[in-house]
């Protein structure tokens, strides 16, 4: 058995990690989260209480970290501020946790000795052609566009730092855009899913040409378990499930999925500096640690996520109305 720390496991990605450890594995986890807008605690509800621990507080907070990381046999290191459009509008909360928070976990990490493994996103890669063959690797050279990649950009080069420098025995993952339960309703996919599901129309960023990698967030948990026993300190691996569709296909989808028209949804204003296409190239971590994504059909993978968003209005509801009137007061 492993004690596993999950900062952010309130989170989307997190929560979803946090199910995932604890009904596949016999570790323990205690969850550090801040409870900022995007963690929901209901996300945590119902695990097993004799391996499951919650502290709310802050990963920039170096008297509570070290606490933690005494206690800890490994970090999974989820937190993050992770919304373009919110650090376009206020970049500041993305450099205090994105950049502060990482390095305050990491030096306790160095103190302790502690095995880390730091999340990440493609986004710090910049975006490709829509109509480029090419898909990021570990070799892709960093471009990042708005104050969230460019924040996890510097976490994640915060992190190399410190196992060049200290030793810390870290890892790093940058995945795709994932989908799934838990999923806060700022996002794209759960937006759409609960605009149709209560009767309002979608709405589209520009034309819908730009193209994301998706992955359920169940396989980005897998692969995370996999790096976490099985990676190789100091490397990088990618995450993705082959799973690139444009925004557009997207919402029809969901719509066909619903039983509406197909074409039932509104163009609103484009995000600025929209990236236009992220793909990801899973090779190394297919090759070397042996991880298959369960969800290789996104069609099925989605059917899934309606399924549970249309189940589990009470966790999502009380967040929405406020979602939409943001959103509304941009043209968006």
């Amino acid at each position: 058995m492993a004690r596993l720390l999950v900062t952010g496991g309130a989170g989307f990605i997190g929560s979803n990690f946090v199910h995932h450890v604890l009904g596949s594995t016999v570790h323990s986890v205690t969850v550090l989260d801040k409870l900022t807008y995007a963690g929901n605690r209901a996300s945590l509800d119902g695990l097993p209480e004799d391996r499951f621990r919650f502290v709310q507080g802050d990963i920039a907070d170096p008297d509570l970290v070290d606490g933690l990381f005494s206690e800890a046999d490994a970090v999974v290191h989820f937190a993050a501020e992770s919304h373009n459009d919110n650090s376009l509008a206020d970049p500041r909360p993305f450099l205090d946790t994105n950049i502060v928070g990482t390095y305050t976990l990491l030096e306790a990490a160095r103190r302790h000795g502690t095995r880390f493994h730091h999340i990440s996103t493609d986004e710090v890669y910049g975006d490709l052609e829509l109509d480029d063959p090419a898909r990021f690797t570990e070799s892709t050279p960093y471009n990042p566009s708005s104050p969230y990649s460019s924040t996890k950009a510097g976490s994640d080069l915060l992190v190399r730092a410190w196992v060049r420098s200290f030793g810390v025995q870290a890892t790093i993952s940058n995945c795709s855009n994932n989908y799934g339960p838990y999923q806060h309703v700022e996002k794209f996919i759960p937006r759409q899913i609960t605009n149709v599901l209560r009767g309002e129309r979608p709405k589209l960023y520009g034309a819908g040409l730009n193209v994301r990698d998706w992955i359920h967030a169940n396989d980005h948990s897998s692969a995370v378990l996999t790096i976490l026993d099985r990676g190789a300190i100091g490397e990088t691996y990618l995450i993705g499930a082959d799973g690139e569709r444009n925004n557009r296909e997207v919402v029809e989808l969901i719509l066909t999925i619903l039983g509406q028209p197909a074409d039932a949804y509104d163009h609103v204003n484009d995000r600025p500096g929209h990236d236009l296409r992220y793909a990801i190239d899973s090779t190394k971590l297919r090759t070397e640690l042996g991880w298959e994504p369960q969800y290789r059909d996104f069609e099925a993978g989605l059917r899934a996520t309606i399924d549970w968003y249309r189940e589990h209005e009470d966790w999502w509801a009380p967040a929405k109305d406020a979602t939409e009137a943001f959103y509304a007061s941009k043209g968006q």
